[in-house]
């Protein structure tokens, strides 16, 4: 999964992405109102962690930005705003959740993954397509009820092709997700192409024929 945290208090900023590194997730940050804006533009994230207060412009308007632009990411505000007034003015714009400065990270980190169940899993920590399971708690993948083992990128990469089910999903857009902004210091997406062989191997060799599809030209799809 891929967060995106908009904070402009440097330590702070530093500790969620280091808890939620630790958790398995691919993190970003950002320390003003333009970073936030620019990283939103240019990559897709599962999570946005948005402070109100920013260098540059308020939280609340880039959120809007956000909801504007059609974009589908979730948000949870971090604030040291406490009025029922802000909240109801976050959640009014399309935030997901509100939670109130000072706060424990394991609480921020529920929330997240409260949101991303709601989001892909109907409420359920268990995506499923056919005889397809991952467990997003445990980070386990079953076809039919034998495990499938992944490597972690293999893994981030077959949960984004489920989150994107029946949808052309293009080699950049799979770079990006399973490596963010160090993507523009890749000379080529070659790499992509030995995750998306290995991963198609490792499904086959448990009977689920031609789940992940080569679109020639486009991309790859995730489809019965």
């Amino acid at each position: 999964m891929k967060l995106l945290v908009v904070e402009d208090e440097a330590s702070l900023l530093q500790s969620i992405i280091e808890y939620f590194t630790q958790e398995g997730f691919l993190c970003e940050g950002a320390m003003s109102y333009q970073q936030g804006i620019d990283k939103m533009e240019d990559f897709q994230y599962d999570c946005v962690i948005l402070d109100i207060n920013l260098p540059g412009g308020s939280g609340l308007q880039l959120l809007k930005h956000l909801r504007q632009n059609k974009k589908s990411e979730g948000v949870i505000i971090i604030s040291a705003r406490s009025s029922l007034d802000d909240k109801i003015a976050g959640l009014d714009l399309g935030a997901d959740d509100y939670l109130t400065k000072p706060f424990y990270l394991s609480e921020l980190f529920a929330r997240v993954k409260a949101l991303i169940r709601r989001k892909y899993a109907s409420g359920s920590d268990v995506l499923e397509m056919s005889n397809l399971r991952i467990d997003l708690l445990l980070k386990t993948v079953s076809w039919a009820n034998q495990q499938v083992f992944l490597t972690k990128n293999e893994y981030d990469l077959l949960v984004f092709m489920l989150t994107n089910k029946n949808r052309v999903v293009s080699r950049q857009a799979i770079a990006e997700h399973i490596y963010g902004e160090e993507t523009d210091n890749l000379a080529s997406f070659d790499f992509v192409y030995s995750h998306v062989k290995n991963l198609k191997k490792k499904l086959k060799e448990k009977g689920c024929g031609e789940l992940l599809q080569t679109v020639y030209g486009l991309g790859y799809k995730l489809s019965i």
